[in-house]
């Protein structure tokens, strides 16, 4: 794969975080080829965006696949530290579970537990106070909600630690693609929120694994 794929085997070491690989527009012999990479190295890799197709092709003991989330993981993830689940993951609807799983998947890549507090959206607004109490025990939280994203407005003036929200592709009409969510969570009012892009939970799982290693060597 010297041609068509360089890797950054340096990258940990430089930033704090291990390369990953978005699967989806990759063919099946270049996932191939990365993941035998990786297995000569012994290195672990996390893939993300991973199609129901290139699923069953590379379907091997030593890959941990979640389909929802559509990650797959080589190789062991580092052991979290004992008894601790610093990241939360809320989640306003059922709808929004691929994102959330796929957060999870990579902040278990990173090292870090998480626990997923599922279907807390504000039109039921019962269902997320009936969860704070367990919400409130992270040191940071994943939002994750589409539609209008009222989520992202309320959560954080209930918590005191971190919020990173990911708008979600859950939507129709106006909300379609998650635009009206991303609006919305850079329009929020609750101050230092944190938004990445659309459905990027990889992306709030990485930003999370920065915040709490800054943490930890302050």
């Amino acid at each position: 794969m010297t041609e068509e794929t360089v890797f950054d085997w340096s990258r940990r070491t430089r930033t704090g975080l291990p390369e990953a690989v978005l699967a989806e527009p990759k063919s099946i012999a270049q996932l191939q080829a990365i993941i035998d990479a990786h297995r000569a190295r012994g290195e672990p890799l996390l893939l993300t965006r991973v199609t129901d197709a290139q699923a069953e092709a590379i379907a091997a003991d030593d890959l941990m696949q979640d389909r929802v989330g559509r990650t797959a993981i080589l190789g062991p993830c580092p052991a979290p530290a004992s008894g601790t689940v610093p990241i939360g993951i809320v989640t306003a609807g059922s709808s929004d579970m691929a994102v959330a799983r796929e957060a999870e998947a990579t902040a278990r890549f990173l090292g870090h537990g998480a626990t997923i507090h599922a279907d807390r959206g504000v039109a039921g607004l019962w269902r997320l106070g009936a969860a704070l109490d367990e919400i409130r025990r992270h040191r940071i939280l994943i939002a994750v909600a589409g539609m209008e994203g009222a989520l992202f407005s309320v959560l954080p003036g209930l918590v005191a630690c971190p919020v990173i929200a990911v708008p979600s592709s859950v939507g129709y009409g106006v909300s379609a693609q998650g635009r009206t969510a991303l609006d919305a969570a850079l329009a929020s009012c609750s101050p230092g929120l944190t938004v990445v892009n659309i459905d990027n939970g990889f992306g709030a799982a990485c930003a999370a694994a920065k915040i709490l290693s800054m943490h930890r060597q302050g």
